[in-house]
C-alpha cells in the first residue's frame, strides 16, 4: 500500500478470529430466533382459525337461513314431485316423538300386580263372630302388596280400603284401566258349623286364561310352603267373574276356613298373615321370575313313546333336548327329523347302547360317536354339538378311559352334559307317579336343572304332562352350546 505522497505505508498484522460452531452467543441468537418464529407460527394458525370459525357461521347463516328456502323452491322446480331424500338418498331426520317412544321403551318395565280384596264396604262375605272376612282380605292385601313393593314391583289395591264397596265388573275394570300384568283376589272360606274341622287352602283359575293355571300353582304353593296348611289343591272354574273376565293371568286364594276355630285365630295373627304374603309374594316373583329346566330325554326316538312326548311339548310350547342312539335314529329318520323340525336341540348319546363295546377303549368310543354323528346328519342335516355319556361321564364301565375321552372330544369341539335331577325311569316296577315323584323330589329347589329322562318307556311318555305341571316355578328350554354345562 502506499500514501497519495508515494510514501508507502509499514505493513500491518491483522489477525483473522475463527468464530466456533458451538459459541454460547451464536446458539442463544438461534435459539431466540427459533423461539420468535415458532411464536409467530402459532399466532399465525390462531387467527386463521377464528377467521376459518367465523366464515362458516358467515355461510351457514346466509345459504342455510336465507337462501335455503329459495333454493327448496328451485329444487322442487327442477325435480318436480320428488323428494330430497329421494333423489339424493339421505335417511329422513327422526321424529322427536321416535326418540321419547323409542326411550320409553328401552326402560325396562316393572310389572304391576292388582291385589283385590274380596267383598268390603256392607259386604263382609262370611263371618264367624267378630271376625269379618272383608277385614281379614283387606289386611292380607295389604300385607301382600307391602311385601311385592319391598322386593320391586308396582302394585294396585283394587279395594283400597274397609269402606269401599265395589261389584265384579268395577274391580275387573279398574285393574284393566291400570294395566295390570296379573289379578290375585283374596278371599276366607266358610262351611256349615256341623263340618267346622274343614281347613285348608285352594285356589282357582279359569282354564282358558293362558298362564292363570300357573300362576295359581305358584301363588298356591308358596302359602302352602310358607304356612304349612292343609292342601286343597288348585283347581279350574269359570264361574269366578274376576278371574274370569281379565284379559291377564289371574287366580282367586281361599287362604283359609272361617267356620274352623283353630284355622279362623290362626288367620287373624299377625304371624299367620305375614307368612301367607311371604308365601303368595314368593309365588308371584317366580311367575315373573322362573327358575331354568332343561328337559333331557335319552335312548330314543321311540315310534310310539317319543311320538306320544313330541306331541305333548308340542302342545305345550315346551322345548327339549333328545341325546339319540345311532341305531334308533336309522330305524326312525321321520322321528328325528321332527325333533329337529319342531325346534327341540338333538345330541348323541351313543350309536350302539352296549358299555362293554363302547368303553373298551378311547378308539372304541370315538368310533362309535362317529357313527352316531352320522347317523344323525344322514336323517336331519344337522351336525352335532352336544353330546352324553351313556352312564354318564363317569361311570362303573368307563374309569380307565374317560378322562381321555372328554380330553378329545373337547379338542374335537363337543360338549357334554349330564345331570341334577332324574325321573330314574330307567328302573324297573316304575309307575307313572313314582317317576314324577322321583324328578320333583331330586331337583332339590336348584335355580338351574338338567333333568334326565328317557323317551324309550311308556311311564316316562305316560307321566310327562303331569311332570310338566309339577314344575310351575321353572321355564323350561333346550340345551344349547352357550349352556354351561352341568358335568360330574
Amino acid at each position: 500500500m502506499y500514501r497519495q505522497d508515494n510514501r508507502r505505508y509499514a505493513p500491518r498484522e491483522v489477525r483473522l478470529v475463527r468464530v466456533a460452531p458451538h459459541d454460547r452467543r451464536a446458539a442463544a441468537r438461534r435459539k431466540r430466533d427459533r423461539k420468535r418464529i415458532a411464536i409467530m407460527l402459532m399466532t399465525f394458525l390462531s387467527l386463521s382459525a377464528i377467521c376459518l370459525g367465523i366464515f362458516y357461521c358467515v355461510i351457514d347463516f346466509v345459504f342455510f337461513d336465507l337462501l335455503a328456502p329459495e333454493k327448496a323452491v328451485v329444487f322442487a322446480e327442477e325435480n318436480g314431485e320428488k323428494t330430497p331424500q329421494e333423489i339424493l338418498g339421505e335417511p329422513e331426520a327422526v321424529n322427536t316423538g321416535d326418540l321419547v317412544r323409542l326411550a320409553e321403551e328401552a326402560k325396562p318395565t316393572i310389572p304391576l300386580i292388582a291385589i283385590d280384596a274380596g267383598h268390603g264396604g256392607e259386604d263382609d262375605g262370611c263371618c264367624r263372630g267378630d271376625v269379618h272376612e272383608s277385614h281379614l282380605n283387606m289386611e292380607l292385601a295389604e300385607r301382600l302388596s307391602a311385601k311385592l313393593q319391598s322386593m320391586g314391583y308396582e302394585t294396585l289395591l283394587i279395594r283400597p280400603n274397609h269402606e269401599t264397596q265395589m261389584s265384579v265388573e268395577e274391580r275387573v275394570e279398574k285393574a284393566e284401566t291400570a294395566g295390570a300384568d296379573i289379578y290375585v283376589s283374596i278371599h276366607q272360606n266358610a262351611c256349615e258349623e256341623a263340618e267346622e274341622t274343614v281347613s285348608g287352602i285352594e285356589t282357582w283359575y279359569y282354564g282358558d286364561r293362558e298362564g292363570s293355571e300357573r300362576l295359581a300353582q305358584l301363588v298356591h304353593n308358596g302359602a302352602i310352603e310358607k304356612t304349612g296348611a292343609y292342601d286343597r289343591d288348585v283347581r279350574d272354574t269359570d264361574e269366578l267373574y274376576v278371574i274370569r273376565e281379565t284379559s291377564v293371568p289371574a287366580c282367586l286364594i281361599e287362604t283359609g276356613f272361617l267356620s274352623n276355630s283353630g284355622e279362623r285365630q290362626a288367620l287373624c295373627s299377625a304371624e299367620y298373615q305375614e307368612k301367607l304374603a311371604e308365601g303368595m309374594a314368593q309365588g308371584i316373583d317366580l311367575f315373573f321370575h322362573p327358575k331354568t329346566m332343561y328337559l333331557t330325554f335319552d335312548d330314543g326316538p321311540s315310534e310310539d313313546n317319543t311320538t306320544t312326548v313330541l306331541d305333548i311339548l308340542k302342545e305345550r310350547g315346551i322345548h327339549a333336548t333328545f341325546f339319540v342312539v345311532g341305531e334308533n335314529v336309522k330305524k326312525h329318520p321321520d322321528i328325528a327329523r321332527r325333533i329337529v323340525e319342531e325346534g327341540h336341540t338333538i345330541g348323541v348319546h351313543c350309536y350302539n347302547h352296549d358299555y362293554k363295546t363302547l368303553y373298551k377303549s378311547v378308539d372304541s368310543y370315538l368310533e362309535d360317536f362317529q357313527k352316531a354323528c352320522d347317523a344323525v346328519y344322514e336323517a336331519t342335516g344337522v351336525e352335532v354339538k352336544l353330546f352324553r355319556f351313556p352312564g354318564g361321564s363317569v361311570n362303573a364301565f368307563n374309569k380307565t378311559v374317560y378322562a381321555e375321552i372328554i380330553e378329545k372330544m373337547t379338542e374335537k369341539g363337543y360338549i357334554y352334559f349330564d345331570w341334577n335331577a332324574s325321573l330314574e325311569d330307567a328302573a324297573k316296577n316304575t309307575t307313572p307317579e313314582a317317576l314324577v315323584q322321583n324328578a320333583v323330589s331330586s331337583t332339590l329347589g336348584r335355580q338351574k336343572v338338567v333333568m334326565l329322562a328317557h323317551d324309550i318307556h311308556y311311564d316316562t311318555a305316560q307321566c310327562l304332562e303331569e311332570l310338566l305341571n309339577s314344575f310351575p316355578e321353572y321355564e323350561m328350554k333346550p340345551l344349547t352350546p352357550e349352556v354351561e354345562p352341568i358335568q360330574f
